[in-house]
């Protein structure tokens, strides 16, 4: 299937319809598809999921995530590292759903592929312009059988 980038983010957010954070998490899934990730199947991956939220509450380790994905709580962490700064995440699902927001925001980001990882501190480059101005000109070809699963 071939959508361009805003058409996908206006379908993806009205599929979310009244999970929290619906708009920023369809923003995130297109980010990542443009950028040649698995936005769509991560996000199909993680609507099956039962759990959705969690309180982010630091410990002496950081937050647990207790494998809640992070298709849903990536705006919350983002908003939480804004507040009490950087935080080492462990028992990660979807961590990489991380990278679109701390891209955006210029904070550094560990390796999102790992089950835990730091989010915080400052970005220096931005690695991802040129693949989103490709995306922007010539829209996304997104699975179709993931699609489906959203």
């Amino acid at each position: 299937m071939h959508l361009d980038m805003k058409t996908a983010e206006t379908i993806l957010t009205a599929r979310l319809g009244n999970i929290p954070d619906a708009a920023d998490i369809a923003w995130a899934t297109v980010w990542l598809e443009a950028c040649g990730y698995s936005g769509v199947k991560l996000l199909g991956e993680a609507l099956k999921d039962e759990r959705r939220t969690l309180d982010l509450t630091r410990d002496a380790l950081g937050i647990d995530m207790q494998e809640v994905s992070c298709a849903f709580l990536a705006p919350a962490i983002m908003r939480e590292v804004h507040a009490n700064g950087r935080a080492f995440l462990r028992n990660v699902r979807h961590g990489l759903y991380m990278l679109p927001f701390t891209v955006r925001e210029n904070i550094g980001l560990g390796c999102p592929v790992d089950p835990s990882f730091a989010v915080g501190g400052e970005r220096h480059k931005n690695p991802y312009g040129e693949k989103l101005a490709l995306a922007a000109a010539d829209g996304l070809d997104i699975d179709d059988e993931a699609w489906a699963q959203i």
